[in-house]
């Protein structure tokens, strides 16, 4: 049976893979607070606790996978000094140890979830905040190991905007699935607000596509054909349903941010994305 070693499963992408894989793959976790209950009874999900990455290394060292999958993340979208230290082992040491045992895991597969804000608003090496400055780091880091580790293929998927199940995070369209089941209004920045969204599902379909076939190692760019201006899905909503969206525009602004150009993963596009696909999550 294959075997995946995956980080931040408790978030948003990692539970969604572990949900998805974990009938047909035996997946490793690594955890420091107890795991969710319904982790327990499969028998497919070895969880791992550490305490410290000193503890972390230890236990790496016995375990033997062919793929790891890196979730983990913090998101800070405007730091504060004391969001350093966190964002800073989130996003650089606790992969970096990973990283460091890869020949010892055995593993062959490397994939890393990342930020098109590493080159915001389609220009290079554009950083548009602390937490995409160390993103766009440990993609430097990945650097050095592709130059060591020349038996890992490494796998580097970009992603923006994103909606689907098990989604507790404060965006936009969860907010908007709230709000709606409470009959409550919005705060939305924008009526000129154009957003790129991608469903969980539609992730999902790239990372079994690198699990399961033949694919070149590379950065690849995980996102939607698709720049849809919020104030026209709240539109189609509204035409649509009886009980209707309630949202407050704050501004007229217009904003619309630009991709960069990443090389797109072959047989692979989204399929669960378009308006109607987020009208029915925003609903059930």
């Amino acid at each position: 049976m294959h075997k995946i070693l995956l980080t931040g499963s408790s978030g948003f992408i990692g539970s969604n893979i572990l949900n998805s894989f974990s009938k047909d793959f035996k997946f490793y976790i690594l955890v420091r607070k107890k795991p969710l209950r319904r982790y327990s009874k499969n028998k497919n999900i070895k969880v791992i606790r550490f305490k410290n990455y000193n503890s972390l290394n230890s236990k790496l060292k016995k375990i033997k996978v062919n793929t790891v999958i890196h979730c983990a993340t913090h998101y800070i979208k405007d730091h504060k000094f004391q969001d350093i230290e966190k964002l800073c082992y989130s996003n650089l040491v606790f992969g970096n140890v990973i990283l460091e045992n890869l020949t010892k895991l055995k593993a062959s597969k490397f994939i890393n979830f990342s930020t098109v804000w590493e080159d915001a608003n389609a220009k290079k090496d554009n950083i548009e905040n602390l937490y995409s400055a160390y993103k766009k780091s440990f993609s430097t880091i990945l650097g050095f190991y592709k130059k060591i580790l020349k038996k890992v293929n490494f796998y580097e998927l970009m992603v923006f905007d994103t909606f689907g199940n098990y989604d507790q995070r404060k965006k936009i369209i969860h907010a908007l699935k709230i709000n709606y089941l409470k009959n409550k209004s919005t705060n939305i920045i924008s009526k000129n607000l154009h957003m790129n969204l991608l469903n969980i599902s539609d992730i999902i379909d790239a990372v079994s596509l690198i699990l399961k076939k033949n694919v070149p190692p590379k950065r690849y760019s995980i996102v939607n054909n698709l720049n849809l201006k919020i104030f026209d899905l709240v539109k189609i909503f509204n035409n649509q349903s009886k009980k209707k969206l309630k949202v407050k525009w704050l501004s007229n602004q217009f904003i619309k941010y630009k991709i960069y150009p990443y090389d797109k993963l072959s047989g692979w596009k989204p399929r669960n994305s378009s308006v109607r696909d987020i009208i029915n999550y925003i609903k059930t």
